[in-house]
């Protein structure tokens, strides 16, 4: 397959990229570098610095590139941020979905494996969240995700073009070569901000509410390892060229594992006690989020390799330890 990777070189597009060509699939790259980086490209991977906003710079691309099927991971990610900054959610995630659907239409690529998230569901009426139940965002982040799904349909129904969503939850992790990872700028994942203790880049860790109803009183998430996550966009791409009808998947592991938790097996790893100190609840922060993978597995034949949190939060470290500034260090 020629498959083009829209957001590239960002975190979970860096690892779908060095998955596929692992695969032995041919891979073009498209980022802006707004919150990408140039040492996360794969060498082997083409490479156009752009924006897809700019339809003349997809014309070209599309024009020069004979494309499969498109990966798009390009959109801006912070919850946080889309509250306080939301039309530069608008205009990038879906100003920028609707000039690449247009050069998609105009050059007759009609496949495409969209970046969604858990963000769609808002807060849940139950667990684990199945891919029927109701889509109500919380915030404008969560929002333009969901209109740019619609979109899809939309665009789809009228030009037949196929997609699959994929909605996943926390995203962890690194390649196990620990040449690439995580690397945000401000970091708000709480994995890697639990590493910066370790690191001497914080005191300790700040743990929002402990008395949530959970087992241990704090939040309850679902973590799922960025290269099972990078398994998922390939085996969607591979379902739509095999004709597969356009869909919706959760990703995850069906497992939560509370925020005490988490701290704890990052002091295992390695081997700092991380201090940490309970701060007030964060507004909007669900008790539970935990995703039913059930359709994944049975539809795309999904299996996540590495679910295990010491091996997740392993991974991480090692990426972290050797590269604490991130791909600037």
């Amino acid at each position: 397959m020629n498959i083009l990777v829209l957001g590239g070189a960002g975190y979970i597009g860096s690892h779908t990229v060095w998955a596929l060509i692992e695969a032995g699939q041919n891979v073009v790259i498209a980022d802006n570098l707004l919150t990408g980086f140039r040492q996360a490209l794969h060498p082997k991977a083409k490479f156009y610095l752009g924006d897809i906003r700019d339809a003349a710079f997809l014309d070209d691309l599309f024009t020069k590139e004979k494309i499969d099927v498109v990966i798009h991971f390009a959109a801006c990610s912070l919850v946080g941020e889309s509250v306080t900054k939301p039309l530069k959610y608008y205009d990038n995630n879906l100003c920028g979905t609707k000039v690449l659907l247009e050069a998609m239409v105009q050059h007759g690529v009609d496949k495409i494996v969209f970046s969604s998230t858990a963000a769609t569901y808002g807060e849940p009426k139950r667990v684990p969240i199945l891919e029927s139940d109701p889509a109500e965002p919380t915030n404008p982040y969560g929002e333009t995700k969901l209109a740019m799904e619609k979109m899809f349909k939309w665009v789809g129904a009228a030009h037949g073009i196929r997609y699959v969503s994929l909605r996943y939850f926390n995203a962890c992790g690194a390649h196990e070569s620990g040449r690439i990872g995580e690397a945000h700028s401000p970091e708000s994942h709480l994995i890697p901000l639990i590493l910066q203790v370790p690191l001497g880049k914080r005191d300790f860790i700040s743990v929002f509410g402990d008395d949530y109803p959970t087992k241990d009183g704090t939040c309850v998430r679902d973590y799922i390892h960025v290269m099972d996550l990078a398994q998922a966009h390939i085996l969607a791409a591979q379902y739509l060229v095999e004709g597969g009808a356009s869909d919706i998947f959760n990703l995850g592991n069906g497992v939560g594992f509370t925020v005490k938790e988490v701290v704890d097996v990052a002091r295992a790893v390695t081997g700092h006690p991380i201090p940490a100190r309970i701060e007030a609840r964060r507004a909007g922060d669900p008790a539970q989020l935990i995703a039913s993978s059930a359709k994944a597995k049975a539809v795309l034949g999904w299996n996540p390799q590495h679910d295990d949190l010491r091996e997740i939060v392993s991974s991480a470290w090692k990426w972290h330890e050797t590269h604490p500034d991130g791909f600037e260090g």
